[in-house]
């Protein structure tokens, strides 16, 4: 019992300076429960009070770094898997990849206007260079056929946008033609640092490239090992 008393008096003490129930069971060994009916009477001052809020803070910010690594190590260890999965990459990969890129954000034929030539807009750097690889291997483009333009808002950094875009797609940043669009007042999340706006890739005089990919876009569709009909 005395033992007992004395494990009390000392966890109330380390209460009244503040101490988290964590810091005082690391240093009195009873059981959570016990030590809430022992402490459900202590009142803290404001230096307390103060000194448990930031040592919460603290013990939330150590979860979601933990939690953070956690899934940093989850990711590296599924990255090897698919690594190993991955068979190889092949021509008639690249052109299966490159058409289904023009199928979800090129500009295609439309019954008002079947002479678009072929075009390409995407933020996303890998889709940038993928496409004009796929241009370049399978479509046959010349570097002279490609137009390079540069859809930024107005707030941007226009010469780090261009730089940034001209080592993507291994050009001269005086290549690129640059389009402001008008700040308004919205809740953007592409802002800062890191905003480096749209790029669009066209290809001149490419009307009948347009419509052989809308054939080559049918084709997959219609395919009886595709699965879609």
């Amino acid at each position: 019992m005395v033992a007992k008393s004395e494990e009390r008096r000392k966890a109330i003490n380390l209460r009244r300076l503040g101490f988290t129930y964590n810091e005082i069971l690391s240093r009195v060994p009873v059981t959570r429960s016990t030590l809430s009916l022992w402490l459900k009477d202590v009142h803290l001052g404001n230096d307390q009070t103060d000194r448990l809020v930031k040592m919460r803070r603290l013990a939330q910010l150590k979860g979601a770094h933990v939690k953070h690594e956690q899934r940093l190590n989850k990711l590296a260890v599924i990255k090897r898997e698919t690594e190993n999965e991955f068979q190889g990459f092949g021509k008639r990969d690249l052109f299966l990849l490159g058409v289904a890129l023009y199928w979800g954000e090129g500009t295609k034929q439309k019954p008002h206007n079947i002479s678009a030539r072929v075009a390409f807009s995407n933020s996303d750097p890998f889709m940038i260079k993928l496409f004009l690889l796929w241009l370049k291997k399978i479509c046959r483009i010349k570097a002279e056929e490609l137009v390079y333009e540069l859809l930024i808002h107005e707030s941007g950094n226009i010469d780090k946008a261009k730089n940034f875009w001209s080592k993507i797609m291994e050009i001269d940043p005086n290549q690129i033609n640059v389009y402001l669009k008008k700040h308004k007042v919205t809740r953007r999340h592409n802002i800062g640092n890191k905003y480096v706006g749209l790029v669009k890739v066209s290809v001149r005089k490419s009307t009948d490239l347009n419509r052989r990919i809308d054939g080559w876009i049918e084709s997959i569709y219609n395919s009886k090992y595709c699965g879609i009909v």
